[in-house]
C-alpha cells in the first residue's frame, strides 16, 4: 500500500509519530508493505505540486516491477506483490487518494501495473454548497475554516473551492466512473464534521457508473482520524483490522 499521509496539505510528514506508528500498527495486521510519501507541502510548494510528488511516488513503486529497475527498492522486489497495489490515506490524505485514482484511470502505471484498491479514511472534500446535513451541523467559523485552509494550500485554483480537486463533482470534473481501482472503501466518522462529504463522496461514486466494488464504514461515536490519533483504542483497532481485511478480500 502506498499511503498518503493527512495534515491539511501543509503540515505533517511521513515521519511525525502519529502517521508512523500508525503504519506501525497497520503493517503486522495486513502483512503488507506499506510506501509513506514524503510529499512537498504548502504554502512553500503550494497544490497541486503533492499531487505530482504522489503520483510520482506510485510511479517509482510500480518500477520496481521491472527486471532492471531505476533506483531500486530490494525490499519491494523481494517481498512486494505488484498484482495487489493499493493507495490509502486519512484526511487530506484521502483526498489525495481520490485524485490519484482517478489519474490511474487515464494515465498507465510503469510495467502495466493496476491498481487493485484505494483506502480512504475520513476523505477531505467540500464545495461552495452545502451536502447532506451540513446546512444543520455545520458552523459557519467550520465552513470559512475549509475554505480558507483551501484558498491557502492552492490559491490559484481554477473555480476556488469548487476546484474538481477538492469537489469531486465540480465544473470541468471528469465522470467518477473513470476512477482507476477495482475496489475502494470510503471510512467516515459520526462527530467528524467533514462526515457528510465522506458519505456525498461515497454517493456519487456509487451512481456514478463506476464498475468497481464500494463500501462504507461508518464510526458512529468517533471524531475525524480517530485510528490515526488512538490506534490502540477499541474503534481504532476495530477499524484498522477492518482496512487490513480489505487488503485481502
Amino acid at each position: 500500500m502506498v499511503f498518503f499521509h493527512g495534515g491539511g496539505f501543509f503540515f505533517e510528514s511521513a515521519f511525525s509519530k502519529i502517521h508512523h506508528e500508525h503504519c506501525n500498527v497497520f503493517v503486522p495486521l495486513a502483512n503488507s508493505i506499506v510506501v509513506s510519501v514524503e510529499y512537498r507541502l504548502a504554502p512553500e510548494h503550494p497544490l497541486p505540486a503533492c499531487y505530482n510528488d504522489c503520483w510520482n511516488s506510485l510511479q517509482w513503486v510500480a518500477s520496481n516491477s521491472a527486471k532492471n529497475p531505476v533506483n531500486a527498492e530490494p525490499w519491494l522486489i523481494n517481498h512486494g506483490d505488484f498484482n495487489r497495489v493499493f493507495i490509502g490515506g486519512p484526511s487530506s490524505g484521502g483526498n489525495i487518494v481520490h485524485n490519484i485514482a482517478m489519474r490511474a484511470g487515464s494515465e498507465a502505471l510503469p510495467n502495466d501495473v493496476k491498481l487493485v484498491g484505494a483506502i480512504l479514511q475520513q476523505p477531505l472534500f467540500f464545495s461552495s454548497y452545502p451536502v447532506g446535513l451540513e446546512s444543520v451541523k455545520l458552523k459557519s467559523s467550520d465552513k470559512d475554516l475549509y475554505s480558507s485552509v483551501w484558498n491557502f494550500v492552492y490559491p490559484s485554483a481554477p473555480g476556488g473551492i469548487d476546484n474538481p480537486m477538492i469537489n469531486p463533482v465540480g465544473i470541468g470534473a471528469p465522470s467518477l466512473d473513470g476512477l482507476g481501482c477495482d475496489r475502494m472503501i470510503v471510512c467516515v466518522a459520526g462527530k467528524d464534521g467533514i462526515r457528510e462529504r465522506g458519505v456525498w463522496y461515497y454517493e456519487l461514486v456509487k451512481k456514478s457508473g463506476w464498475k468497481g466494488k464500494l463500501e462504507l464504514f461508518e464510526e458512529e461515536d468517533e471524531d475525524h482520524v480517530y485510528h490515526i490519533f488512538h490506534p490502540e483504542s477499541e474503534s481504532g483497532q476495530k477499524l484498522i483490522k477492518h482496512l487490513a481485511s480489505f487488503l485481502h478480500q
